[in-house]
């Protein structure tokens, strides 16, 4: 297949990477790869009507050989009659400066630098020359780092380049607009490629930094993937076709992730993310690993991949952990067990279990008592949650007895004598836990037996009437309000966030 003409169209036409009239600004480096897209393109700018924009990025490695090929590629671009730019950056010192490999800062770098040039030029799309051989290589190294379907389904053959999150920190002068990222090439085989130069006469450069196995990538290319082959000899096409089919099934699910986000999430901040713990445990097994990544792509942009050993993990904490239970993500990441809740965020946050930012779960911060309006709503100072509070003449006593919100509880309204209050706990407070026979119990020695964090006993709410505690909050009730079948009235009280979007 000398002329690859027809392959790339079909990919095009497929995709819809391109429509009559549009601007390209094309990543070329002068390898043969990229030097393949660009002369495709060329042959096809009069049909389709192309505006073409050369873009090669210097990355300030390699010495003469980057200088020669700059001069290259702006050479090449004046005698094909095409406009371009040439930019050079110290990656290097950028790598050491921001903590990255250098693959990756040449990437981000690289990436920011095509969208400058977009947005300088008018330009709607970014071509790029990634081939079917560098899928197959992307996907199994993904695999390898145990990646999920976004990873696994490879590189997509179009994409608004901002989807990557990764332009920062160099995209600090990108021009509005949201070009797409296109792949011409990505369909096409690197045996292909060759013969393409070879027959079109291209002379392309060579980067001698690819034989370097010491990069991961080389390794995969060089080593891992010819000893595949010796095992699946068409390992590559079929690596290739498992992300074609995974990327179908990504945009299934990323459909009902949408839709489970929408359920589980009780606040999004940007250092915090709270899920409703009983709604996530609800969820398939594959919708929790999803929101536990989602959360960590949306709390760390910048991240690539998160390893299934954090995922599992913290989906284990999250369905077996008592409160206060943490596991580890990526990227200075916790996840922390509330009663309640699950929050996701930085580590030094998370330390405060169910309390994270203050909010997740209802707490007091101060020592005065609230009084409690029975019916009505009371605010708890300095918080978002309120406790409503409804008097029912009416009531299902099944429905009181299975009830499993512990921060709903049900109260014989007879048995209360004073005005209702909340407060945090004092010394000497003791309690008659419903089902203990009435026997009375030090507060203290009823949290341990809970296994409550200790900071958490000091800001839990106490609903209390008189000096008589008739309702740990979200813990239990006391056993002389109790409702039982012969109550004739119930108080029902409830802890419900007010959220501010």
């Amino acid at each position: 297949m000398s002329d690859i003409l027809p392959v790339v169209q079909k990919t095009i036409e497929k995709y819809a990477l391109l429509a009559p009239g549009d601007g390209v600004v094309v990543g070329v480096s002068g390898g043969a790869d990229s030097l393949t897209l660009l002369h495709v393109l060329w042959r096809l700018s009069e049909p389709y009507r192309l505006r073409l924009h050369v873009a090669h990025l210097h990355h300030g490695a390699r010495g003469a050989d980057a200088d020669g090929d700059a001069a290259y590629v702006a050479e090449l671009a004046a005698a094909w009659g095409l406009p371009f730019t040439i930019e050079r950056q110290d990656v290097p010192a950028l790598a050491r400066a921001h903590k990255l490999t250098f693959e990756e800062a040449a990437r981000r770098v690289r990436y920011a630098f095509l969208s400058r040039v977009a947005g300088a030029v008018g330009a709607t799309r970014i071509a790029v020359g990634h081939h079917a051989d560098d899928q197959a290589e992307t996907v199994l190294m993904h695999f390898l780092r145990g990646a999920g379907l976004a990873g696994l389904r490879g590189m997509l053959p179009l994409t608004p380049i901002t989807d990557y999150r990764l332009l920062e920190p160099f995209a600090t002068e990108m021009l509005p607009g949201v070009p797409q990222l296109i792949r011409p090439l990505l369909e096409v085989p690197r045996a292909a490629i060759a013969a393409y130069c070879a027959a079109q006469g291209l002379t392309p450069r060579f980067d001698y930094s690819n034989l370097d196995t010491t990069y991961f990538r080389n390794r995969l290319r060089h080593e891992l993937l010819p000893l595949l082959e010796t095992y699946v000899p068409n390992v590559r096409k079929r690596l290739c076709h498992t992300a074609a089919v995974l990327a179908a099934d990504y945009e299934v699910l990323s459909q009902l992730l949408e839709q489970c986000w929408q359920q589980v999430v009780l606040r999004e901040e940007e250092q915090v993310i709270v899920f409703d713990r009983q709604v996530w445990q609800a969820l398939p097994v594959a919708m929790q690993r999803a929101t536990l990544r989602h959360a960590a792509y949306r709390l760390r942009p910048t991240l690539r991949d998160v390893d299934f050993v954090h995922v599992e993990q913290a989906r284990y904490v999250g369905l077996q952990g008592a409160s206060g239970a943490q596991a580890t993500l990526p990227a200075g990441l916790m996840l922390t067990v509330g009663y309640n809740t699950l929050t996701i965020g930085d580590q030094a946050v998370g330390s405060r279990p169910d309390a994270t930012l203050g909010e997740a779960v209802p707490e007091l911060g101060s020592d005065q008592p609230v009084p409690v309006q029975i019916p009505g709503r009371t605010p708890l100072p300095g918080s978002r949650w309120v406790l409503e509070a409804t008097v029912l003449d009416v009531w299902d006593m099944a429905q009181i007895a299975s009830n499993t919100d512990p921060w709903t509880a049900y109260l014989d309204a007879e048995t209360i004598v004073g005005s209702l209050a909340l407060r945090t706990r004092r010394p000497g407070d003791r309690f008659r836990p419903q089902g203990m026979g009435g026997h009375s119990v030090k507060l203290s020695a009823f949290l341990i037996n809970l296994k409550e964090p200790r900071p958490q006993r000091d800001r839990l709410p106490l609903l209390v009437d008189g000096a008589k505690i008739v309702w740990v909050c979200g813990r239990r009730i006391a056993e002389e309000v109790a409702v039982r079948p012969q109550t004739r009235s119930v108080v029902m009280l409830r802890f419900i966030p007010e959220l501010v979007n």
